[in-house]
């Protein structure tokens, strides 16, 4: 089959602006925003936040310059010109001092009301396998901070007295001053902390059962410098549109442009001009997918070796199948067959290892409910469409070969 000119050159024009998109320098510039927190600024405070108008030092001193010996020693025994005090997110302050043998005292603080309060350390600025400490009052009055390990999104996932952050023999402590809470806690590491991933949440219900934490009502992800006192906001979005893209590319599009040819074939040609318009729409949206998780991984460091090496072995599986359409043999070529073989089964591959790594990337993303149920919507429907077809074809087939004519027996002469 002749493939029209305009096509071949509007396919061409595609694939070029993907590639050059791939070595474009504005695509890979993080979108991060740097807060500086200066000790000697003139910016005021309000409710916790930095903000740029007004002057003076009302705000920081009231929020930093805090008397802390309510906490005991040795938390309230250090001076609070040693300590580094830096407004973080919301309501939240973040005070630490670092020795020189690398025991770090950190002091959280946030305005507090009902529920729990949490920082946690994490290695690329993800939920998932980072350690967090939390502080709370439960109903009675009664103070209780435990370290968590967050194994996943699900509450059942957070895991208490579970965790990596290295806390020495001081114990942690919680204390409510004023209508601030306080955490407490030291911890030895094994270098000095500069550019540390933080993550920031808390929740307005009390945890439940064995101190199993409920569902925050807000979080963020930050870089927070802590040679520096510089704060470096995470921008959340990059991931959310890098799972919309890689969902809508290997969850609806490749795969409902997999099914074209096998039951449209009787709609010949516009099967194939389906079946390849569609392909490539796909294959553009998981080329963005894939530059959008490289711009990830410079900018937050979100090396999940896993998600990444399916990712690109997706990639390349891609490539080879846009090669494929310019290479696609004659019907009447020797060569045909072997063709058609290797683009099906290339193509169940990509797409087999297209949606593993979605489900991959849900669960090492620690997304929420809406993410599975969206993927799992997808699927749903996928699997509808294709046994409706299957069955609309198999109904078809029994129809034409019903319609053939019976063969005769010729008596021989």
């Amino acid at each position: 089959m002749a493939i029209p000119s305009f096509f071949v050159s509007f396919t061409k024009i595609l694939v070029g602006f993907c590639l050059l998109c791939m070595v474009h320098k504005d695509f890979v510039v993080a979108g991060f925003e740097e807060v500086r927190v200066e000790h000697d600024t003139n910016e005021p405070l309000t409710n916790g936040s930095i903000t740029t108008a007004g002057t003076g030092e009302d705000g920081r001193s009231e929020l930093c310059g805090t008397d802390l010996s309510f906490l005991g020693p040795p938390y309230g025994n250090m001076s609070t010109a040693k300590m580094v005090c830096s407004p973080i997110w919301n309501t939240f302050v973040l005070r630490y001092h670092q020795r020189e043998d690398n025991v770090m005292t950190i002091i959280l603080s946030a305005v507090y009301t009902t529920g729990w309060v949490g920082i946690g350390f994490s290695r690329n600025g993800m939920m998932l396998g980072s350690s967090a400490m939390v502080g709370w009052f439960n109903r009675k009055g009664h103070a209780r901070i435990k370290q968590y390990y967050l194994q996943g999104a699900h509450a059942s996932q957070v895991i208490p007295d579970k965790g990596e952050l290295p806390l020495n023999g001081i114990p942690p402590v919680v204390s409510l001053h004023g209508a601030m809470i306080y955490l407490a806690f030291q911890a030895k590491f094994e270098h000095r902390l500069g550019r540390q991933p933080i993550l920031l949440a808390f929740g307005t219900r009390y945890p439940t059962g064995f101190h199993h934490l409920t569902k925050h009502d807000d979080k963020t992800a930050v870089w927070f410098d802590f040679s520096q006192a510089s704060v470096l906001n995470i921008d959340t979005s990059q991931r959310k549109n890098h799972g919309i893209l890689g969902l809508m590319a290997w969850g609806l599009i490749l795969p409902a442009g997999a099914i074209v040819p096998r039951y449209l074939k009787h709609k010949d040609p516009l099967w194939y001009y389906l079946h390849a318009v569609i392909q490539f729409l796909g294959f553009i949206l998981g080329l963005a997918s894939v530059l959008l998780g490289i711009q990830l991984y410079q900018s937050m460091n979100a090396d999940i070796p896993a998600h990444r090496g399916i990712g690109i072995f997706v990639l390349v599986l891609s490539i080879l199948q846009v090669m494929a359409f310019f290479l696609r043999p004659n019907k009447d070529s020797k060569y045909r067959r072997y063709w058609n073989r290797y683009h099906l089964w290339f193509g169940r591959m990509a797409l087999f290892f297209g949606s593993l790594n979605i489900v991959l990337g849900i669960q090492y993303a620690g997304a929420g409910d809406d993410w599975k149920i969206g993927y799992g919507f997808l699927l749903a429907i996928t699997l509808l469409v294709v046994i409706v077809l299957e069955t609309f074809s198999c109904m078809r087939r029994r129809r034409d070969k019903s319609n053939l004519p019976s063969n005769f027996q010729m008596n021989t002469i």
